[in-house]
């Protein structure tokens, strides 16, 4: 199979899914959990009383959305990538 061939396999979906989850993203969605689940741990509110930090779920997924709308900001343009071209300079 040429690489045409196996990009036509593909999903549009899985296509759209992959351009979101690189590197920084998920180094970013694995700094969120990790930082959740310390703020939940030394800081949360313990009585119940706070909606999301009494909870460890809700501030581990809290804090992968954090980490993941961060970390995506160092996502590269896709004309910033070598190989792309500008659509309006398509002479």
């Amino acid at each position: 199979m040429s690489s045409e061939e196996k990009k036509s396999v593909c999903p549009q979906w899985a296509v759209k899914l992959r351009k979101q989850f690189t590197l920084p993203s998920i180094i970013g969605v694995s700094a969120g959990i990790i930082a959740g689940y310390f703020y939940y741990r030394e800081i949360g509110c313990k009585g119940g009383s706070c909606p999301i930090t009494s909870n460890p779920w809700l501030t581990i997924l809290w804090g992968a959305i954090m980490g993941f709308l961060i970390g995506s900001m160092f996502n590269k343009k896709a004309n910033d990538l070598p190989g792309s071209q500008d659509e309006n300079n398509s002479d």
